[in-house]
């Protein structure tokens, strides 16, 4: 079985104080989680999509997710996140054990709410990639030189590009292997990977890259919002 966690627990501090996370925010009149979501119920290929939202929020991401996608809401399940990223997506796991069992063959399909871009071939990819290696990120090649500065003073040392890709999600993970590593972590071991894929890396066991798309951008800060909007306008992308 294969299962999308629609990642929407974060608050969007960086978006200013708006009053509501950014996930829940406009973009052409329809809430930035409904555009993403709209891409997943179109691919179709999920036993459920969960929501995982921040404490306080499940009501009303349940009220605007009946608002514009109320003939789907059979495909949808909401629920509160933890209090970070993999925290939120072992709550999704865990979701997924209680009402549908777990087992070797699980995958899951993790993706930022705030990430309306997404398309089927990156899906696609993702699950494939998953099937192959046991676990797949999005990433695009840097395109700008990459410094090391320690501090945020001065340069200590200029990396080779060549080599560097900029992370983006879907990230994919067959999920029983991704609770079993997380749960052998140390709490600082926790705190320290803030990105799924590096828990996999940590062990030397294979991380698969999907090509993503440099339209494929989170929404964090409020210029994003008006490119999204732009992006949604002008129907860049579909």
């Amino acid at each position: 079985m294969v299962f999308a966690l629609v990642l929407a627990s974060g608050t969007g501090s960086r978006m200013g104080n708006n009053g509501k996370p950014k996930q829940f925010l406009a973009a052409c009149g329809k809430p930035v989680i409904i555009h993403t979501l709209d891409k997943f119920l179109k691919h179709g290929g999920f036993e459920k999509i969960i929501v995982l939202c921040p404490p306080g929020w499940v009501s009303y991401a349940q009220e605007i997710i009946k608002e514009y996608s109320g003939i789907h809401m059979e495909d949808i399940s909401v629920i509160t996140g933890g209090e970070s990223r993999n925290g939120t997506i072992m709550a999704g796991i865990s979701y997924i054990a209680d009402n549908y069992g777990l087992n070797d063959d699980t995958i899951v399909v993790t993706h930022d709410a705030a990430r309306p871009f997404i398309n089927n071939r990156i899906i696609d990819e993702n699950i494939e990639m998953a099937l192959k290696y046991g676990a797949a990120t999005t990433a695009v090649p840097a395109t700008d030189t990459i410094l090391y500065c320690p501090g945020g003073k001065t340069v200590e040392s200029i990396t080779d590009r060549s080599a560097l890709y900029m992370c983006q999600t879907p990230q994919t993970f067959y999920a029983r292997k991704l609770y079993k590593l997380y749960n052998a972590l140390s709490d600082s071991e926790k705190e320290k990977f803030t990105d799924t894929s590096g828990i996999f890396a940590s062990q030397k066991l294979p991380v698969g890259i999907v090509q993503g798309e440099m339209y494929n951008f989170k929404i964090t800060y409020p210029n994003d919002l008006v490119i999204a909007e732009e992006y949604i306008r002008r129907g860049i992308v579909q």
